[in-house]
């Protein structure tokens, strides 16, 4: 049986005092007419003195942060989604019966306060309460210094006692919203489409990935969680939609750290008749958008590195990066055992699938090059090996259209000029059975809905996947993926 605390047992001998006086102590509707910030705001600028000849009324409602309690007089502090703002409470404004149900109120509780608006000696806009109303009683006392929490893991836990004792967390919850909004508006004015596609599938495809697996009872059929949403958008393209995109949630069963989840926000977007060239246009202007109509700023701090924003970025390829660091030039190298001689010479492990070309130029890049990639930079020209759906590149096939976005070490975006040739589509499904039998396991399934809609005619096209929760990480300056998402997946308690 649940012990409860001395706090507790008050708090609830409370809730029924309030009871017994025929009231609710959970509460009803209340029709609250303002806000904390903008009240604040608004009045703000007017002297102390000029007060005294204005009767400016407000109704506001929140949650009790603060109560100095004196006598027949008292000051709190409520807090709403805005903000706080102090409230002023005397028996001569209230009465005695209003002032005595005041007096059963705890921090953490929910009031309503009618009054009027007036300024104190010290500056500070208060509320001088003329209507008492007592909405919700709190049962459990808020801590003290949850924000300080020696197990920080506790604020993800209970995401909704961090709501209410920092401030940073709320601040962070109300602008991811607001910058999913400006993308999809952005996209909207560009022409794109945004439209939803199936969370669950019979195959892997997409992405490289693990997934998680369920089942469908009334099909007696095991179907997998969505890791990517490519190739149903890719469909729309053949059906005509022409620029589509969607921000839905995708599920990968991999492992949890400051920078990954295991269920996470990702946007991909396709433009019929466009390119890489296209895509790296289009991303430039989404973000630096988002830096001015959000933040009304270019510039960001992101793990530690000052990070600007405005144009034009730097665009360089794969091989010529490793090149710069580490003197290799691959694009000269066509010799596998040369490649394979050059990992063991420079301590690069490789799986028995990644004994090819392109997995060695692309574990080079991963150990000398991705960390190093601290203002915003396209990196293009990736092997073929590692990406099954994007177009060869026509100059030198051993490499394709494809470009990632990175900053601050850390990918952003990835993009491609989309692969439409069908027969080229399924023999990469074919390479990538291969790679599966060989151990990779993360290799796709091969999909012949989509290679027979790729027969009736994809148009070129230019696509992109953005992971929303890295992007919010940046523009919030965050360092944990845990810090922009409401409820993070956590490990359970031992």
């Amino acid at each position: 049986m649940r012990q409860f605390t001395e706090q507790e047992l008050v708090r609830r001998e409370k809730a029924e005092k309030i009871r017994e006086l025929g009231m609710d102590p959970f509460g009803h509707v209340f029709n609250r007419t303002d806000w904390a910030n903008d009240i604040k705001e608004k009045y703000a600028d007017i002297p102390h003195d000029e007060f005294e000849n204005r009767n400016d009324l407000v109704t506001v409602a929140g949650r009790i942060m603060f109560i100095r309690k004196m006598g027949k007089a008292s000051f709190i502090s409520i807090q709403d989604k805005t903000g706080k703002i102090q409230i002023y409470i005397s028996i001569n404004d209230i009465g005695e019966e209003t002032y005595n149900l005041f007096k059963t109120a705890d921090i953490g509780d929910i009031v309503g306060i009618h009054g009027k608006v007036m300024k104190t000696r010290t500056g500070e806009i208060t509320i001088k309460c003329l209507e008492y109303t007592h909405l919700v009683k709190a049962l459990r006392p808020l801590p003290e210094k949850f924000h300080g929490l020696t197990d920080i893991e506790e604020r993800y836990r209970r995401r909704y006692v961090d709501l209410i004792m920092n401030e940073d967390s709320r601040k962070v919850a109300f602008l991811r919203p607001k910058i999913i909004r400006c993308i999809q508006n952005y996209m909207d004015k560009k022409g794109f489409t945004e439209v939803e596609t199936p969370v669950l599938t019979t195959l892997l495809t997409g992405a490289s990935a693990k997934p998680f697996v369920t089942h469908h009872n009334a099909q007696d059929l095991d179907m997998y969680l969505r890791i990517a949403l490519e190739l149903p958008l890719k469909r729309l393209l053949v059906g005509g939609m022409e620029a589509v995109y969607e921000i839905g949630r995708v599920f990968r069963n991999e492992g949890m750290d400051t920078r990954h989840n295991p269920e996470f926000t990702l946007m991909e977007a396709y433009l019929a008749y466009s390119d890489l060239e296209g895509m790296m246009n289009i991303t430039e202007g989404m973000f630096q958008t988002i830096a001015k109509e959000v933040f009304g700023k270019m510039n960001f701090k992101f793990f530690g590195n000052d990070i600007n924003l405005e144009g034009p970025w730097k665009r360089v390829s794969m091989t010529d990066a490793i090149k710069e660091k580490t003197g290799i030039d691959f694009k000269k190298i066509k010799d596998l055992d040369q490649c394979l001689k050059l990992a063991e010479e420079h301590n690069i492990e490789l799986e028995e699938h990644e004994k090819a070309y392109g997995h060695i130029i692309n574990k080079f890049f991963e150990k000398y090059v991705e960390e190093t990639l601290i203002q915003p930079t396209f990196l293009y020209g990736h092997p073929i090996e590692i990406s099954p759906l994007t177009k060869k590149n026509p100059d030198d096939e051993r490499f394709v259209d494809r470009f990632e976005l990175f900053i601050g070490g850390k990918e952003f975006a990835n993009a491609y000029t989309e692969l439409n040739d069908p027969i080229d589509q399924l023999e990469r499904f074919e390479a990538q059975l291969a790679e599966r039998d060989l151990g990779n396991e993360e290799a796709n399934d091969i999909d012949m809905d989509f290679i027979e809609a790729l027969e009736y005619g994809m148009p070129p096209a230019g696509g992109i996947g953005y992971g929303i929760d890295r992007l919010c990480m940046l523009f919030t300056e965050q360092e944990s993926i845990r810090d922009v998402l409401l409820f993070p997946q956590m490990k359970n308690k031992i």
